[in-house]
């Protein structure tokens, strides 16, 4: 939120409490998260070896779906490649099927180019869509042998998650991986490309105030499209009708007045979602490579699309 009440004297106010209005479906919502049956349908165990391709040369032995849902594995419970292999090779022993298991090398190498099919599903007819972005570290792997021998410490690099949120279903409905040089507007066609129906607004925050990103999401969606797009404080009229409209109201009745009318506070729901990443993902990128980032974010969010669609909470505020 750019601006809120007596931001000041915050400190002086009782924070507002909520309180969950669905707890018995939440409940087995949360139980239902730890059920690893859940990774282990019948259309699973059937699809997990690969067809023939017809070609000549060696053939593939494990299909992309058996790939990706030891992938799954490996990025929710945050397993190193060989845990992971042998925890799949535990889960089909339970479950008494005989089916050989991708080894650490095969999952390292297919990440590279597998290819995420499935996204998150907004909802039925136009929705809002809220676009974020986040930074996440990657792992280096030197800073014992830099402690140990004195090398000198590699800098510090990072990558940035941007996603796009559908506010009504709670799903994330695109996601890009880029480096820390790409900026929020250098990102957003490629995120927007991804986002299938129609959306009849768009929400973000200042960083993706200007002509060119108008332009953009006017492309992508159409000319009706709304722009819900704080302009900074300085900001003045231009051939933006929408951004001038904008601009009038704040300086007519405050820029928390223009936050009620415009819905500008749906925003916090992406923020809330990146939270969510980092809490149950994790703030790091295990792959080393930006190929193999990339399908790791992208199965963390169809993970966190997945518990999503297990159940999630509804509040209400107490009075």
């Amino acid at each position: 939120m750019p601006f809120k009440y007596n931001a000041r004297r915050r400190d002086r106010f009782e924070k507002a409490k909520y309180r969950v209005a669905n707890w018995r479906e939440y409940n087995e919502a949360l139980r239902r998260r730890g059920d690893v049956t859940v990774w282990f349908s019948e259309d699973a165990v059937s699809g997990w070896s690969a067809s023939k391709s017809g070609k000549r040369g060696g053939q593939r032995r494990y299909s992309d779906l058996a790939i990706e849902i030891c992938l799954t594995l490996h990025v929710v419970f945050g397993l190193p490649l060989r845990q992971t292999q042998g925890f799949v090779r535990s889960l089909l022993r339970l479950m008494q099927v005989d089916l050989a298991v991708p080894d650490f090398s095969t999952l390292c190498r297919r990440a590279q180019s597998l290819k995420i099919t499935s996204r998150g599903r907004a909802t039925d007819g136009p929705f809002t869509l809220v676009v974020d972005s986040t930074g996440l570290r990657v792992h280096g792997g030197r800073d014992w042998m830099a402690e140990k021998h004195g090398l000198p410490k590699a800098r510090k690099t990072w990558r940035k998650l941007h996603i796009g949120l559908d506010v009504e279903s709670g799903q994330i409905v695109t996601s890009s991986l880029t480096t820390e040089h790409v900026s929020d507007p250098g990102a957003l066609p490629d995120l927007l490309a991804e986002v299938a129906g129609p959306v009849h607004r768009f929400i973000g925050d200042g960083a993706y105030d200007g002509t060119p990103t108008s332009q953009t999401i006017r492309k992508a969606f159409g000319s009706d499209v709304e722009l819900i797009i704080p302009p900074p404080k300085n900001a003045v009229p231009g051939n933006c009708a929408v951004r001038n409209a904008h601009i009038q109201m704040i300086e007519k009745h405050g820029r928390m007045a223009w936050q009620k009318v415009t819905h500008y506070g749906q925003r916090s729901r992406a923020e809330a979602q990146i939270g969510r990443y980092k809490d149950v993902i994790g703030p790091e990128l295990r792959s080393r490579k930006i190929e193999s980032q990339t399908t790791e974010t992208r199965i963390a969010v169809k993970a966190l699309n997945r518990i999503t669609d297990l159940g999630r909470a509804d509040y209400e505020r107490v009075i």
